[in-house]
């Protein structure tokens, strides 16, 4: 693998990575000086964890008091005697906070929101994200100043010149960046102007893994050109599967082959199938109290989860004393035990949906991947890793792991990502497009049958509503910066009221290729967002109508920047025959009542 190149920027700037996990998170860093080779790190010191030097994850959890202010968080949340403290001071466990921000159509069967450990009372998920994100970076400045040989110097040089790469599953899209930006602005990374807006960057872990494996080595044996791979990064939460094919060597660029997927399958949902399972064992038993089960809950989680590897060998769950016993359900001497195939369950349904989509990812990629490479915290779990290798031996894949911390991986491979941009194209994970009027054709059946919805434009033009104009498909493989635009058209019987314009940019979701109609599927169509634009510099070209009355139309593009890692939005027009451009705001579902 080739080295980092020299910096090529004229001052020195700080790269930061957050990797904010369902479970677990983590920091990584670069400082960049003009001519200098980068060197990647990890922050591998938090407070709480001094006895734990060079590991570099902490706890995604936080304790609030009853007024709403900030307790602790990260390891200082987990350490020995917290509970006590927190039953103490009634202070309230925030954990599995990001999994409240995840997309609602993202396996909402798996995952119900209500299931989720709640956020404080008066607390929304930014208001968590944000302190955690504020802790984090708290802990890096900290971590920094004490590491570096004149660290405080050096933080005073850069304070004001960060870069910040936030990680997100696959499977979220722009309202969630703008969250996850939102967060950034609350916790006070970044000011909240267009300047500090755009030192805000976003990854997709998958992407993120996949420079991890390069950039450690991992991937040397299969950087070839042509060669491809899949890399399976495994966490808390989510599982985010995506392939890629490494066009060039020299220098090393990589294409997405197939659409990123996302599932809700991470070692989360192990715990949650074990509690249900604990639950209905001790429904009858004196141990059967929500006491008793969050004590086996935490040993299960911190030991008897990570080591399982065999559904031959018993399992077992330690609490209470010496004292504790019923026979009935396995509890002797304060231990329960569990049959391995009672453990096995409880990981099967996450193996089952990651070999599916292994297989779904495969058959869709645009050329053949032999090696899958395993990341992410849960990819420890060395009954996971041995099935899904035995799984994927049978469909002709070898799989690679690393050896250590599978933990740093997105948050390493994000400062990476900022340092090199890899990827250099990426599939379209579904439609986009808006919905517009279409000009009534009585020779088409399906207007015909849509007469009853027409409706008459100041041009005397009757149009049919509910039409949808794709402007990029699913599956189409977009260049980094590459464009893809429609033109439309406006008349307005009022000059001024052209000035301006909204145009809401819709997903279709569902299985046609050529979708048209939006009454025919109102389910599979979901407003992305909004792009807000000022179009008072587009011309505006007076018409008289057949009626004779006098109206004005406008001619422009709507334009998107869809290859990079957040969507983008431009409105294009013509003036005296030349291209002429404005910026679009493009604004959220729910953030969308602010503006007006």
């Amino acid at each position: 693998m080739t080295s980092l190149q020299k910096y090529q920027g004229d001052v020195r700037k700080l790269v930061v990575a957050i990797d904010v996990g369902t479970t677990y998170s983590g920091v990584a860093y670069a400082v960049l000086d003009p001519g200098v080779v980068p060197n990647i790190q990890g922050v591998k010191r938090f407070p709480g964890q001094e006895n734990m030097a060079g590991d570099s994850k902490i706890p995604s959890i936080l304790y609030y008091r009853r007024d709403g202010t900030m307790h602790s968080a990260g390891a200082e949340a987990a350490q020995p005697g917290m509970e006590l403290e927190a039953e103490d001071e009634d202070l309230q466990l925030v954990s599995w906070f990001k999994l409240h921000l995840r997309p609602e159509r993202l396996d909402s069967g798996e995952i119900k929101r209500s299931e989720l450990p709640p956020l404080p009372e008066g607390k929304t998920v930014l208001d968590v994200f944000a302190d955690f994100l504020r802790y984090l970076f708290a802990c890096t400045k900290r971590y920094m100043c004490q590491t570096h040989a004149s660290g405080e110097s050096l933080w005073s040089s850069v304070h004001d010149r960060i870069e910040f790469v936030l990680s997100h599953p696959n499977g979220w899209e722009g309202l969630q960046q703008g969250k996850m930006r939102q967060a950034a602005v609350m916790a006070g990374l970044i000011p909240d102007t267009l300047e500090g807006h755009e030192r805000v960057h976003f990854v997709t872990e998958g992407e993120a893994s996949l420079h991890y494996c390069i950039r450690s080595g991992l991937a040397t044996d299969v950087i070839a050109d042509g060669q491809n791979v899949m890399i399976v990064d495994a966490g808390g939460g989510t599982v985010d599967i995506s392939s890629y094919s490494f066009t060039s060597t020299s220098p090393l660029t990589v294409e997405e082959i197939a659409s990123a997927d996302c599932i809700m399958q991470g070692s989360t949902r192990v715990n949650v199938r074990a509690e249900n399972f604990l639950h209905e064992l001790l429904k009858d038993s004196a141990y059967g109290n929500e006491e008793d089960i969050k004590a086996m809950m935490d040993y299960f989680d911190k030991s008897t989860k990570p080591i399982f590897k065999d559904k031959k060998e018993p399992a077992y769950i330690k609490f209470g004393s010496m004292k504790c016993n019923d026979p009935k359900v396995n509890i002797r001497r304060g231990q329960l035990m569990l049959t391995g195939t009672d453990m096995e369950s409880f990981f099967m349904s996450a193996l089952t949906s990651i070999v599916a989509t292994v297989q779904s990812q495969r058959q869709a990629a645009s050329s053949p991947i032999s090696t899958v490479f395993l990341v992410g915290g849960f990819a420890a779990s060395p009954w996971l890793y041995a099935n899904l290798q035995r799984e994927l031996e049978t469909l002709g894949l070898s799989l690679c792991r690393p050896d250590t911390h599978t933990n740093k991986a997105v948050a390493e491979g994000g400062v990476s990502f900022y340092l090199e941009h890899f990827v250099s194209a990426r599939i379209i994970k579904m439609t986009y497009g808006t919905i517009i009027g279409t000009e009534l054709n009585l020779m088409d059946p399906e207007h015909r049958a849509r007469m009853h919805k027409r409706l008459v434009r100041p041009s005397g033009r009757i149009m049919l509503p509910d039409y949808f104009s794709a402007i990029l498909t699913k599956g189409t493989r977009v260049q980094g910066n590459e464009e893809k635009s429609e033109s439309y058209m406006k008349e307005a019987r009022e000059v001024k009221t052209l000035d301006t314009m909204s145009a809401e940019i819709t997903c279709y979701r569902g299985s046609k290729r050529d979708p048209r109609w939006v009454d025919v599927e109102p389910e599979c169509f979901t407003t992305l967002c909004t792009v807000f634009a000022d179009t008072s510099k587009v011309i505006k070209a007076p018409r008289i109508a057949s009626n004779g009355a006098r109206h004005y139309v406008q001619v422009f593009d709507i334009v998107l920047m869809c290859g990079l890692t957040e969507l983008q939005a431009q409105i294009r027009w013509k003036e005296n025959g030349e291209e002429k451009r404005g910026p679009a705001k493009i604004v959220y579902e729910d953030n969308i009542e602010r503006l007006h």
